[in-house]
C-alpha cells in the first residue's frame, strides 16, 4: 500500500512525471527506504490512475505517460499522511535468525553475529557515499531525505553495536 504513496507523494511535491522519472526518483531517494521494481511501480501507476489518483497529461513515442496527481490524489495523499495510523513493521528476517541462533553451533552464532556487525558497518558507509553525491537543494523532499538519511544512519550505528554486544554474550 505504501507505493502507491510514495508515488503520489513523489507526484505532488516534484509535479508531473513519467514512470521513468518516477522510478529514477525512487532509486535516488526513496531507494534506501522503499523499495520498488519497475514492474511495481508502472502496475501502481495504472491502478492509480484507474482509481482516479492521478492522471496522464501528456503521451509521447513509445507511450510514455507524464502523470500528475489529481484533487483526489492530493486528498487522499493527505488521509494517509496526517489521518490514518502508520502500519508497524513486524517483519525482521535478521532477527528471526537470532531468535533461533540455538539451533547452530555456539561458533557459528557468533560468526552471524559478527557477520551482521560487519555488513552494518558497510551499510554506513554505503550512506555517507550516498550523502556525498546527493545534490541537496533547499526543496522539502532534500530537507526531508536528509532527516531519513539522519535516521538511518543512527539507527544503523545502533544496529551495529547491538550485534557486536551480542556476539560477545555468547
Amino acid at each position: 500500500m505504501s507505493l502507491r504513496f510514495a508515488a503520489l507523494g513523489l507526484l505532488a511535491d516534484r509535479g508531473p512525471a513519467s514512470g521513468y522519472d518516477l522510478l529514477k526518483m525512487f532509486e535516488i531517494s526513496l531507494g534506501n527506504v522503499w523499495q520498488a521494481t519497475q514492474s511495481q511501480l508502472y502496475g501502481e501507476l495504472g491502478k492509480l490512475t484507474n482509481d482516479g489518483m492521478i492522471e496522464v497529461v501528456e503521451e509521447g513515442a513509445r507511450g510514455r505517460k507524464v502523470y500528475a496527481i489529481t484533487a483526489t490524489g492530493r486528498k487522499e495523499l493527505r488521509h494517509w499522511m496526517i489521518e490514518a495510523d502508520p502500519a508497524p513493521t513486524r517483519r525482521d528476517e535478521t532477527m528471526l535468525r537470532v531468535f533461533l541462533l540455538g539451533t547452530v553451533e555456539p561458533e557459528e552464532r557468533r560468526a552471524f553475529l559478527r557477520k551482521c556487525a560487519t555488513a552494518l558497518k558497510g551499510r554506513l558507509a554505503e550512506i555517507d557515499t550516498l550523502e556525498a553525491s546527493i545534490d541537496w537543494d533547499d526543496d522539502d523532499l532534500s530537507h526531508y531525505g536528509a532527516l531519513v538519511m539522519d535516521y538511518g544512519r543512527e539507527f544503523i550505528e545502533m544496529r551495529g553495536n547491538w550485534f557486536e554486544k551480542a556476539a560477545d554474550r555468547i
